[in-house]
Order: structure tokens, then C-alpha cells, then sequence
């Protein structure tokens, strides 16, 4: 399933996106502390019990088949047979595969006793067939550059219960032909409902490459796609603070933020810090995306807020459309890059 898709301006991807370097420790221990991976545990609980009733059952088959196995060697000696289970049983313990892969110091596998011998370069290696691993490298990266000609989409998307982000290229061949493959993913952690593409620089700089993505979750999390294999946002804009399970469940939001799943995002593409959100709370939101905090929080509907929009021409005109059957125009004081609490709005009622 298809949630939502955005547009990503043409000539702004990097040519050569980066590798993601891996989490470090302090990182995924604070991951760990903050309780995100909380909601999980039922399902990881459901999957341990099945491990525990496949294992038990593995080990009543291998039960049964050692009794079995202990009853034919039994009848064999009852048996004529040219070979008995006995000659079996000895044969395989001489073999002793247990300590099969086990080799002894002392000897050296496909070696001609001369001991191991480096070559240089791969050229001078008579056993590798394929020494044009140069030639496929310079194919890989030319693979994964994305031309400033290039048209890149980002596609929301969820299949079989994993939710994920694509980075999708189409491009013009010479031949007048055209193509279109996925250049790289992100796993999300929940079911993405919105997106919004802005170009806030949030990791300096004049100009950035990022998603945003509302989903089922209250958190707003910005993703850099400049990057490949990334496995944490740039920014999350509120969220689930702490979360008790028990006989009195609680759920703590961070401040200000949506305690509802976000419907809907608008990026300001005059003021590019701010980025504007709708909820299923019935609030419509302003955030600072530099500095990661939310300005403003409107509540004049009644219902769940489904979409936002800023105006193209007056950047501080903003539309918001409920499921109240209206459609509210507000128009909001910014200036310095900096949202001000001071807005009047007009409401349009079908």
C-alpha cells in the first residue's frame, strides 16, 4: 500500500549520497532507554513462545528418533544381515563428525606446504578468475549517482506489516527510452500516513535534502536523504515521552506535542524552518524545525484535522481542512525565521 508520496526538486539530491555510519553504543542504549522499542515486546513475546514450542517439539523428534535409532540397533543383532547397525554405529564414531570442522593446527588445507603467499595485486593471482573488481566498483558507483536530470520521488509505502520510505529515481536514457528503479530505503518504525520534503538546513550549510513523516504515531521524524542505510532521524518532533503497560496503562507525550496520529504536513518554503502539522488531536501545529520545538498550537476544529497547506504567494496564510466540514484560513505572524503566537483565522463551513 501506497500512503503518500513527495516530489524532490531536481539537481538537489547529492550526486554521490553517503553511507550511513552504524549507531554507536551510548546511541542505541539511549534508544533503548527512551522505550521505543516497547510497543514491540507483546509481538516478541508471541514469537519466543513459538521459538520455546518449535524447540521442545524438535527435541521430542530428536527423541524419538535416538529411541528408535537404539531399538533397530537392539533388533540387529537378531538380524542376518551382512551389516549390522553396530558396524554403523562404529564406523561413524572412527569418522567422529562431531569435531568435523575442527582442524588441527598443524595442517594447512589447499596450501603446497610452502605456507600462505600474498600476491601483490590481483593480476598476479593465478586462482581469481574475476580480476576486474575495479571495472565493477566504477559501475556500482555510477549505479547509485543520482544526475542532476534525474526526476526523484519519495515514496511511503507499507508491505507485509513493515512500513519503509523509497527513494525512487526516473531518468531519461540516450536512447529515448526511459527508467525507473528505487535507489534506496528507509525502514520506519510505524505505518506513514503524510510526507513533506523541505530543504531546511539542519546539518548546516546553505541548503538540505530532508523528508518529514507524519504516521500513526504522535512523533514527526525528519529523515536526510542524502543518506543510505540510515537508521535514525535527523530530528522528532514530539512524541511519546514514557509509556507504562500494566493495569493502569499511561502514555507521557513530550511537550507540546501531538497525542494523536499526524494526518497531514505542510513545509514553508519561504520560511524554511517551519513546517506546519495536522492531527487526528483536532490541533493544527507550527513547528521550528532548527530548533526542534513547536511554536504555535491552534484548536478552532472541532474534529480530526486531515490536511494543511501555506499559501505560494503570502507565505503566512495557512489552510487547514477538517473532518468538522470546514475549512479554516489563518494567517500567522512570522519574522526572523521565527513563528509568534499572534494569528487570526476565517473559517469556511460546508
Amino acid at each position: 500500500m501506497i500512503s503518500a508520496i513527495s516530489w524532490v526538486p531536481k539537481g538537489v539530491s547529492k550526486s554521490a549520497p553517503a553511507v550511513a555510519e552504524p549507531p554507536s553504543k551510548e546511541e542505541i542504549e539511549e534508544t533503548l532507554k527512551s522505550g521505543a522499542l516497547e510497543r514491540s515486546g507483546d509481538s516478541e513475546n508471541e514469537e519466543e513462545e513459538d521459538m520455546n514450542v518449535d524447540a521442545s517439539k524438535q527435541n521430542n523428534e530428536v527423541a524419538r528418533a535416538l529411541a528408535a535409532a537404539d531399538a533397530l540397533g537392539r533388533t540387529s543383532k537378531n538380524t542376518n544381515s551382512g551389516t549390522s547397525f553396530e558396524d554403523i554405529t562404529d564406523g561413524l564414531k572412527e569418522l567422529d563428525m562431531d569435531h568435523y570442522d575442527e582442524e588441527d593446527d598443524g595442517i594447512e588445507l589447499f596450501s603446497t606446504g610452502l605456507g600462505d603467499i600474498f600476491y601483490p595485486s590481483n593480476d598476479m593471482d593465478p586462482y581469481l578468475k574475476d580480476k576486474d573488481d575495479d571495472d565493477d566498483d566504477d559501475e556500482e558507483i555510477e549505479d547509485m549517482a543520482i544526475k542532476s536530470s534525474d526526476a526523484v520521488i519519495v515514496c511511503a509505502r507499507n508491505e507485509d506489516d513493515v512500513s519503509h520510505l523509497e527513494v525512487w529515481i526516473f531518468e531519461d536514457l540516450d536512447d529515448g527510452d526511459s527508467n525507473m528503479y528505487v535507489h534506496h530505503d528507509v525502514i520506519l518504525p510505524a505505518f506513514p500516513l503524510c510526507t513533506a520534503w523541505l530543504d531546511c538546513p539542519l546539518k548546516g550549510g546553505d541548503k538540505g535534502n530532508f523528508i518529514a513523516v507524519g504516521s500513526m504515531e504522535p512523533a514527526i521524524e525528519i529523515w536526510d536523504l542524502d543518506l543510505i542505510d540510515e537508521v535514525q532521524p535527523v530530528v522528532v518532533l514530539g512524541g511519546i515521552a514514557k509509556s507504562k503497560k500494566g493495569k493502569k496503562a499511561s502514555v507521557k507525550y513530550k511537550k507540546d506535542s501531538h497525542t494523536d496520529s499526524v494526518l497531514g504536513l505542510a513545509w514553508n518554503k519561504e520560511f524554511r524552518n517551519v513546517l506546519a502539522s495536522a492531527s487526528a488531536d483536532k490541533s493544527v501545529k507550527i513547528w521550528d524545525v532548527a530548533a526542534g520545538k513547536c511554536d504555535i498550537t491552534m484548536e478552532h476544529h472541532t474534529d480530526k484535522v486531515q490536511a494543511v497547506a501555506w499559501n505560494h504567494h503570502v507565505p503566512q496564510v495557512l489552510l487547514s481542512g477538517s473532518f468538522d466540514h470546514s475549512v479554516v484560513l489563518v494567517r500567522i505572524s512570522i519574522f526572523l525565521f521565527y513563528v509568534c503566537a499572534i494569528y487570526s483565522n476565517y473559517i469556511f463551513r460546508s
